[in-house]
């Protein structure tokens, strides 16, 4: 199963797809609206995607491998500090969520509707962001920067990151930088 194509068209058609996912959810998403959406008939749209499953998937996939990309974009330009590494993944992050924050919000909110191949094709690339996240977590741990749980600390910073979707404005007075900034002062335990 490769969802992911180089066709120009077809990654218009995903994208386009992604806002609509984002409005409506996966489930209320028909494929007449998808076709709507996309300025083509219903029919025209088996052309490009086998079902509305594959065109799900084709999402994710593409969200996904942004966010790996520009992950591990962020820490190859980052000091080798655990600190460093810390903020430089807190503003990839955010900045995965907010370049293309469709496709991203469907991978966080849709996932659980991927069937079980396409989920078997996916969680590679799921579990390799997931994996420079506890690098870097663990990283902070054995430095002392964080204290905790393993597992804790991994949730509530994927949790307190992924929540932005929801209250972020991007207008407003703090970057999506500054954000990830303060996420990391927040979680960082400074020695007395």
């Amino acid at each position: 199963m490769n969802v992911v194509n180089d066709s120009p068209r077809r990654k218009e058609l995903t994208r386009q797809a992604a806002q609509l996912f984002v409005q409506e959810g996966y489930d209320r998403t028909t494929v007449r609206m998808l076709a709507k959406e996309m300025g083509i008939k219903s029919g025209s749209l088996f052309h490009h995607f086998s079902d509305k499953q594959e065109i799900l998937a084709a999402v994710i996939e593409e969200g996904t491998k942004s966010a790996l990309t520009i992950a591990h974009r962020a820490l190859e330009l980052s000091d080798s500090s655990p600190e460093a590494r810390l903020h430089a993944m807190a503003r990839a992050h955010l900045e995965t969520l907010f370049t293309d924050r469709n496709a991203h919000v469907v991978a966080l909110y849709e996932w659980r509707r991927l069937d079980q191949p396409a989920k078997e094709y996916l969680v590679h690339l799921r579990d390799a962001y997931e994996a420079l996240w506890q690098g870097v977590i663990d990283d902070a741990l054995s430095a002392g920067l964080i204290k905790g749980d393993r597992f804790l600390v991994s949730c509530f910073v994927m949790g307190a990151l992924n929540w932005t979707v929801r209250w972020y404005n991007p207008a407003g007075e703090r970057t999506p930088e500054e954000l990830a900034d303060e996420l990391v002062i927040l979680i960082i335990q400074r020695g007395g």
